[in-house]
């Protein structure tokens, strides 16, 4: 049985069988790089992983524990020795970078190791890599570069080449079901609809899980295709999806924005209805600046889960189309996908699928988003049906 600090990482027993393996903890390659699709856990075995390194106690077997100091400020992204660097920015600043190369020839002041996690590592630029590149590869005393990114591809060649690889796969609907029933408390059928509609996302299981308004939404979403039978009905139906995704970006700032901007004014003396002195109204204006760049990353990932949803009632439909037995993405609305793909081709389905990703890359590249839906939207409009069966 694993150690308790990789009970949380769902479906990957190779994975943690070769990070706790006693040669790996005892003699750690200077610098990993953890893969894996979205909501595998890559940035989550890392944290593990650098829990099991530090972890305070004495036997190598016990290493992860869970609950010794080493252990809980990892987890809490306090300790001394590990740092936990993460944007929020669509890439990272090269300063940050070099900010981050200053620490790493830092000794370490409590633990075995003074490690470097830095999550999505594929939002550097490619100047900012190559920053990095140099303190790869000649690594300094005692420090543990721990890279995380969705795929090997989304990283220099070379960096690839210095860095042992860790590839983490998609968990099966039932590992994720398990997990969100023993570590939050789901009720079991609720675990599994979550699974299932999040692809084995088990962030995005838990979030759905544990928020109705969450569930809701995603199933307006979804809904929408087989709604759409007009030019009009696209164009209605664009912009309720983008007011949907602007809903869902500003529900996961808001509270935060409040809580800075509270925090900010009683650090500097003031209460909330005093007026801000000349003098530090920088000081706000910097956050307003982060904050902004924060809820743009926010409505971008907002609109790449729209877009997984939609990709996946799609694929429920093909599904459809060549048997009626095969599990869903979506199998809690298995009846009106089943009403819907008897009136439109397998033909229809794929070109929607297109038309998809064609809206991921105009987005990507600053197309206005309503403007992408429209377009995507559009092309959900079936103008060929199947024939009934004679």
């Amino acid at each position: 049985m694993a150690n308790p600090v990789w009970q949380s990482l769902a479906g990957q027993h190779a994975v943690i069988q070769q990070l706790s393996h006693p040669d790996t903890v005892t003699a750690p390659t200077h610098a990993w790089l953890f893969t894996g699709p979205p909501g595998s856990g890559r940035s989550m075995a890392a944290r593990a992983f650098a829990q099991t390194l530090q972890c305070g106690q004495p036997e190598l077997s016990q290493r992860g524990c869970g609950a010794c100091q080493a252990c809980v400020t990892i987890a809490a992204g306090t300790h001394a020795d590990v740092n936990i660097v993460t944007t929020e920015k669509v890439q990272y600043a090269i300063d940050d970078v070099r900010e981050l190369i200053s620490d790493a020839h830092d000794r370490p002041s409590t633990g075995r190791w003074r490690i470097i996690i830095i999550e999505d590592a594929d939002r550097m630029t490619e100047r900012a890599t190559n920053v990095l590149l140099k303190a790869i590869e000649e690594p300094p005393e005692r420090t543990i570069w721990m890279l995380s990114a969705p795929s090997p591809a989304d990283v220099l060649v070379t960096i690839r080449s210095r860095t042992r690889h860790i590839n983490l796969v998609i968990p099966s609907v039932e590992d994720v079901a398990q997990l969100l029933v023993d570590r939050d408390g789901i009720e079991s059928q609720l675990a599994h609809v979550c699974a299932r509609a999040s692809q084995s996302h088990v962030g995005v299981a838990r979030w759905l899980a544990r928020s109705p308004e969450a569930r809701e939404r995603r199933d307006m979403i979804v809904n929408l295709p087989l709604t759409v039978r007009s030019a009009s009905a696209a164009v209605e139906s664009a912009n309720n999806l983008h007011k949907l995704v602007q809903d869902e970006a500003e529900a996961s700032s808001s509270d935060r924005n409040a809580a800075e901007r509270t925090n900010l004014l009683r650090s500097l003396g003031l209460a909330d209805d005093d007026t801000v002195p000349p003098k530090l109204r920088v000081h706000f204006r910097r956050m307003e600046d982060n904050q902004t760049a924060r809820n743009r990353r926010a409505i971008h990932d907002a609109l790449d889960r729209a877009m997984i949803d939609l990709s996946g009632v799609y694929r429920d439909l093909l599904v459809l189309h060549l048997s009626q037995d095969t599990p869903l993405i979506n199998e809690h609305l298995r009846p009106s996908l089943s009403e819907y793909s008897a009136i439109v081709t397998a033909e229809h389905c794929l070109g929607s699928l297109e038309s998809i990703n064609t809206a991921r890359r105009r987005l990507a590249g600053n197309v206005p988003p309503l403007l992408a839906l429209e377009a995507m939207l559009l092309a959900f409009i079936p103008r060929t049906r199947r024939h009934a069966p004679r």
